[in-house]
């Protein structure tokens, strides 16, 4: 005898939404990058989707609202990254880095549209928007340099300043962003080995990490 497994009503709901919210900023990720946010009518968004412009009210107020939440995906799905490293069982802040650098690239390959659209059009969202992805950065920069601090503090890295220190290696990968092409020469693996070298070059790999590389 079968037992049939159902997801509870609020729970299947909740997922609904979310698919559905998903495929709009999907969608509208791809026109705001082809043709530009002031480009782009909500019009434009519900016919590439085969709705109704009022299904598009249903979850978001406004074309504004709708590019915030494009905006800010990016920076959360690395906050979430880098909540992953720092709470992984990696004995170094050296792993800890070279980790985080592949989750964030992976992030950039998937939403690369949603990041280019971020640095274009920034300046079309409200104050306190842009107000709060700039903390979400700011944040994302503190905690990576609790990473770097703590691999100055047990000589693996040699850095002066650890939140500034962030902020290039934060930039490095961001940059990968605007200029990556799927069809281009390099492929997601020589990008990763390539900024990882760069960025073991920012940090400046100190006397620790030497002496345990000469061990090997």
């Amino acid at each position: 005898m079968s037992v049939a497994l159902t997801l509870p009503q609020s729970s299947l709901k909740h997922e609904v939404t979310d698919f559905k919210r998903r495929r709009i900023r999907e969608e509208a990720s791809h026109l705001f990058f082809q043709l530009g946010y002031e480009g782009t009518t909500l019009d434009a968004i519900a016919q590439r989707l085969e709705v109704t412009k009022p299904f598009l009210y249903t979850h978001y107020a406004n074309k504004t609202e709708l590019l915030y939440d494009i905006c800010q995906t990016g920076i959360l799905q690395s906050l979430n990254a880098i909540q992953r490293v720092m709470d992984s069982p990696l004995d170094s802040a050296t792993e800890r880095l070279s980790r985080l650098v592949e989750e964030v690239l992976d992030i950039i390959f998937e939403f690369q549209e949603f990041i280019v659209v971020y640095e274009r059009e920034e300046k079309n969202l409200t104050a306190n928007q842009a107000r709060e992805i700039r903390e979400h950065r700011s944040l994302f920069d503190h905690k990576l340099a609790e990473i770097l601090e703590q691999g100055r503090e047990a000589g693996e890295f040699l850095i002066c300043d650890g939140v500034l220190t962030a902020n290039t290696i934060g930039g490095m990968m961001t940059w990968v962003a605007l200029w990556y092409r799927p069809e281009g020469k390099q492929t997601r693996h020589q990008i990763i080995s390539h900024t990882l070298r760069m960025v073991n070059s920012v940090v400046g790999l100190g006397p620790k990490y030497a002496a345990d590389k000469a061990a090997q």
